[in-house]
């Protein structure tokens, strides 16, 4: 049988997550102006609109709902959609505070939750673990991450920091899962920077980093610009690991290549078949017996103390 979803939103990442997926069918769709709604189930032959949120949870044919609105309302509605009996996938980031986390893992005792970072998962990731773990190419020194999104459109909800918005919330959950799927997370010290000099006082650049015991390092540069970029450099004792356009699965079935370039100059790279990363996520979704929101936490909390910091460093001059 399909799992029975409802979208809390009628967004375009709906579109391309959740609609003619297998797996799953599309029950029902709520947003905040019913007319949108209406017209987007018209548009993807979505059977039922609901005139609010609420209305949508307490269908009990629902058996999943998947949130995409502003950050600030995930956890809101993440909440209320397992109070209701309801599993639930929400976009990145899941939360944007522990606390939020805490509140939403009490409210889910009895369902379960997923954050939808389209990344997570994909092979590269374990590859790149194996190096790590089995130390072929010495010890992993640092690692080096930069994203470039594309300017967002004005009057959304990425230009109002009170809703969530930032580079910086767009970005983190793809930069700590790698990390955390790659060498784990547990850094001893973190930092954030940023001008937040964008529209409303919002960050659109930004640089993140994180220090472990072991002294290595993890950095994350981001911001908006004209052209996009996604990768991460893994930079080992006799050898750096490349990944460029980590994002682009996003778009369709496409490849991923590991370069990896040792010290006395050997270049080996390691190709992973086409992949879909919205595919690949919803699978993994309907074959997890349990939720992720135990992993999920610890990148919640280290997002928010570098989002702090940042914050108060402004703040201090």
């Amino acid at each position: 049988m399909p799992l029975e979803i409802g979208l809390i939103g009628a967004t375009g990442i709906a579109v391309r997550t959740m609609l003619g997926k297998p797996g799953v069918d599309v029950r029902a769709v709520a947003a905040s102006d019913p007319v949108r709604a209406k017209e987007f189930a018209g548009r993807y032959d979505i059977p039922l609109v609901y005139e609010n949120y609420s209305a949508l949870l307490a269908d009990p044919a629902i058996d999943a709902v998947y949130i995409s609105l502003h950050n600030s309302a995930h956890h809101r509605w993440a909440v209320r959609a397992a109070v209701a009996g309801k599993d639930v996938i929400v976009e990145k980031p899941l939360c944007l505070t522990a606390a939020e986390a805490e509140e939403l893992a009490f409210a889910a005792e009895h369902t379960r939750v997923f954050e939808a970072v389209a990344t997570a998962g994909h092979p590269w990731q374990s590859t790149v673990r194996d190096f790590v773990q089995d130390g072929r190419y010495g010890p992993l020194q640092s690692v080096r991450t930069r994203m470039t999104f594309a300017v967002p459109k004005p009057g959304g909800y990425r230009d109002r920091p009170e809703l969530g918005g930032g580079i910086f919330y767009d970005c983190a959950s793809y930069w700590l899962q790698a990390l955390q799927a790659t060498i784990g997370l547990g850094p001893t010290a973190y930092e954030g920077r940023s001008t937040f000099d964008g529209p409303n006082g919002v960050d659109r650049d930004f640089e993140a980093s994180l220090r472990w015991a072991s002294g290595a390092e993890a950095t994350m540069t981001c911001a908006v610009g004209a052209e996009h970029v996604a990768e991460h450099l893994f930079v080992f004792g006799d050898a750096t690991v490349k990944l460029r356009n980590f994002l682009r699965p996003v778009l369709g079935a496409v490849p991923l290549n590991l370069v990896v370039t040792t010290t006395a100059g050997e270049r080996e790279v390691i190709g992973f078949p086409p992949t879909a990363y919205y595919e690949h996520q919803l699978a993994r979704i309907l074959d997890c017996e349990d939720d992720d929101l135990a992993a999920a936490w610890p990148r919640i909390e280290l997002m928010e103390a570098i989002s702090a910091d940042a914050l108060s460093r402004r703040e201090n001059g």
